[in-house]
């Protein structure tokens, strides 16, 4: 019997079970999360802000990522066949998905996501996906940012003993019993709206630098 890779990938059902299969296996995990206090007082009080992360390591917030679901946060997510399961995933957790990617509809999801986070106060951006290169942060998320004014807050995921796939990012999923730290780095202010490319550009670099040291090896 022959298995559609793609019908399956798109499957709701598949999509559900996957994400009771990643509750559970997190549960395993030891999780200590640093620095998350002063980022959710800024968003009680009216802020807003867009967690950015490296593609490598967003398997480790998804069952943390959960517990922000009454800010109704959004995400961007590729419109690939494998995006299609992330994005069920992540609706199931309560996140709310804009479909597109920076080869894709790029333009059309930039805007849908920005004006949600304008709503709702609350966004996060991968930042080198869907395909790399790793380690590369593109326009986008910076410019999400800057027009929604935004604090971006990149986070970090450490663990103790993974699993490194021989994927272009080097994903890793932390072993059953891994001691897991979720880090939030310090709140980095958007580029004023007046910015021009270079100065966005400038920005860009500057978030970049700050984060690559974390991407594991």
């Amino acid at each position: 019997m022959r298995i559609d890779t793609k019908a399956l990938l798109r499957s709701k059902h598949f999509a559900r079970f996957v994400y009771r299969f990643i509750r559970i296996y997190s549960r395993t995990f030891r999780v200590s999360v640093i620095n998350e206090k002063p980022w959710r007082d800024y968003l009680a009080n009216g802020g807003r802000v867009l967690i950015c992360s490296w593609h490598q390591q967003f398997f480790s917030f998804i069952r943390h990522f959960q517990t922000y679901k009454a800010y109704q946060p959004c995400l961007m997510i590729s419109q690939s066949a494998d995006g299609q399961l992330i994005a069920n995933v992540a609706n199931f957790s309560g996140w709310h998905t804009v479909r597109g990617s920076s080869s894709k509809d790029g333009g059309v999801a930039l805007a849908k996501i920005i004006e949600r986070l304008k709503e709702t106060g609350l966004a996060a951006h991968i930042l080198d996906g869907p395909k790399g290169p790793a380690g590369i942060i593109k326009r986008g998320a910076v410019q999400i940012a800057m027009e929604a004014g935004a604090m971006i807050v990149p986070v970090y995921a450490e663990a103790d003993a993974k699993w490194i796939f021989n994927s272009w990012d080097r994903f890793f999923v932390p072993k059953p019993f891994a001691r897991l730290t979720i880090r939030y780095g310090d709140m980095v202010p958007p580029p004023d709206p007046a910015a021009d490319a270079d100065g966005i550009e400038a920005h860009r670099k500057a978030l970049e630098t700050l984060m690559r040291p974390a991407l594991a090896a």
